[in-house]
């Protein structure tokens, strides 16, 4: 570095991205812990659903017993929202799961467009400065919410974690992609998928930790919400802080001794780069956008949906009555009791495919490529959700889970594979920012899935279909979505030369996001080599151990399914 009595040139800031350039001696391997301490905490987005029942009877009247909520007995939307609309500031009324799962809408459209609007600024900032940003947005965000439950003010978690958490999430998100990809160039696949596996994991690690804080902060008259709020952000804020500053990016030009770029004219990896400003010109990342939507959109509202789906479905099988349907089951409280018991299972199943499917397969996509990948997503996921309506029908519970495991595992491997796809394409220079702009889809998603499966449900119910028939032709529609994926993905071929950089433009885009005092570390000696050393061991303990307490306290929950 040069000193900032240097003619002309300043030492970088702590903050700076020239700060974070790895030198001589750095383990590569010390990177994707770094991204998992941000991704186990703002995964817990996943996981804030075991906080609408302890907020929904938070106000008690003079006996003990909560109060109604906002919303009453209203059944239409129009009324739910007028409802809802007086649950912002009202201090005299109960909040409905109606009025908070909205923070649940705001987390992942925010995401998306978070990700949009401030990718390009994070692949100058870097991805310190961005995972610092997102702690403070997630972090501060539980701690505005944990105000909000204190003053009874739905408007503070909706702004607090809604909507400010909603932008750490997709800062924090994206924060580590692009340094990944150009840490491991020979990996892309596995190391994104290590780092978004993570994100998937945080409800499993951030649920069981949410509900031992409650259980210890409650009272007679607190369900310890807003005390657990203020504990969670507290243990977040030392993770992403030791994440932000953990990460270390890659001198201009530094490749893995002995690794060489695949060079062919015909190969679905480029060694170009398109900018920023071109990508959504292409028509490459319309059908990306298109094949990532279509694959969400099937998976997150049955993921949503996963425990009374599989009660509606199955009935009193769930609970060794086979003759008894879900209405009948209903009716004695130990058999419902016992049917919840079982959905929880398999919502934990679901999550435990949905985690593993992530780094399984990312890291396969290194070996059978992306648009593979994506392929065998869409042909086996159609044909999954085909098998599954035909296992509801048939009622052959063991089928019809062992889909949905497949389909979720598959549904967390768009996620993590996204990324390395956009990377063959488009080149690593931008990755990160256009991985950014292209969450819109997840945004997108986010509310096309969910909409499509609960208004056809309710439709359906309302017009006296049994609970046991109603999910069949949901299950046709999904697939028929993952059918369009399955041509948007054909479609992808290399980007037109003409949108390729030149080598110069490359360089002054490097030379704009270096000081031109840490020019001098550039270079490949002795620079991202080392496996598992003591360094790096201890560093993936300190993720491993909580990530792999998350992960044991949902196979304990999943193994009530049998």
């Amino acid at each position: 570095m040069t000193d900032s009595g240097a003619a002309g040139v300043d030492t970088p800031g702590l903050l700076d991205r020239e700060r974070i350039i790895a030198t001589a001696g750095f383990n590569r391997w010390l990177v994707p812990p770094a991204a998992l301490c941000i991704h186990l905490c703002i995964g817990m987005a996943y996981g804030f659903s075991v906080f609408w029942k302890p907020l929904e009877g938070a106000l008690l009247d003079a006996s003990g017993k909560p109060l109604a909520s906002c919303t009453g007995s209203a059944t239409t939307f129009s009324e739910k929202a007028a409802g809802t609309l007086k649950a912002l500031t009202a201090t005299d009324c109960n909040w409905s799961q109606f009025d908070l799962g909205w923070m649940y809408t705001f987390f992942f459209v925010l995401l998306g467009v978070s990700a949009a609007i401030w990718g390009g600024w994070l692949e100058r900032a870097g991805p310190r400065k961005a995972g610092l940003v997102a702690t403070a947005c997630w972090c501060g965000g539980l701690l505005i919410s944990a105000l909000g439950v204190y003053l009874h003010q739905l408007w503070l978690l909706w702004v607090g974690s809604g909507i400010i958490g909603g932008i750490g999430l997709g800062l924090g998100y994206i924060s580590p992609v692009s340094t990944l990809i150009k840490w491991f160039p020979d990996r892309r696949g596995m190391a994104t998928g290590m780092a978004i596996m993570g994100f998937g994991g945080g409800a499993m690690l951030g649920s069981p930790l949410a509900t031992l804080l409650m259980n210890h902060f409650k009272t007679p008259t607190d369900p310890g919400v807003a005390a657990t709020f203020v504990a969670m952000a507290l243990i977040y804020l030392v993770f992403m802080l030791i994440g932000s500053f953990g990460y270390r990016v890659p001198p201009a030009g530094w490749k893995p001794e002995g690794w060489t770029p695949p060079a062919s004219a015909n190969s679905m990896i480029t060694s170009k780069n398109v900018h920023l400003d071109n990508a959504h010109k292409t028509p490459q990342f319309w059908l990306l956008w298109l094949a990532l939507c279509m694959n969400v959109s099937a998976g997150i509202g049955i993921i949503g949906a996963a425990s009374p789906m599989l009660q509606e479905t199955f009935g009193g099988m769930l609970t060794g009555a086979a003759d008894l349907g879900y209405l009948d089951m209903k009716k004695d409280a130990g058999m419902a009791a016992t049917a919840a018991a079982v959905g929880a299972g398999f919502v934990g199943l679901i999550s435990l495919f949905n985690i593993f499917g992530r780094i399984t397969w990312a890291s396969g996509s290194d070996k059978l490529g992306r648009k593979v990948t994506y392929f065998i997503f869409f042909v086996l996921g159609a044909a999954l959700y085909v098998l599954a309506a035909s296992a509801a029908e048939w009622k052959i519970l063991a089928l019809f889970v062992l889909s949905f495991c497949i389909i979720a595992s598959m549904y967390g491997g768009g996620f993590a594979t996204i990324p390395a796809y956009l990377a063959d394409i488009f080149g690593t220079q931008f990755v990160g920012a256009i991985h950014g702009r292209i969450l819109t889809a997840w945004s997108t998603a986010g509310i096309v899935g969910p909409v499509v499966v609960n208004y056809l449900h309710d439709t359906r119910l309302a017009s006296g279909i049994a609970p046991d028939q109603l999910y069949g032709p949901i299950f046709y529609i999904l697939a028929g979505m993952l059918v369009v994926g399955f041509f948007a993905n054909m479609l992808v071929r290399p980007v037109d030369a003409k949108w390729h950089m030149s080598d110069a433009e490359v360089a002054a885009e490097q030379a704009k996001l270096v000081h031109k005092a840490a020019t001098a570390q550039s270079g490949s000696f002795g620079i991202g080599k080392g496996g598992l050393d003591a360094k790096a061991a201890a560093f993936w303990i300190l993720v491993g151990v909580p990530l792999a307490w998350g992960i044991w306290n949902t196979f304990v929950k999943a193994l009530s399914l049998f």
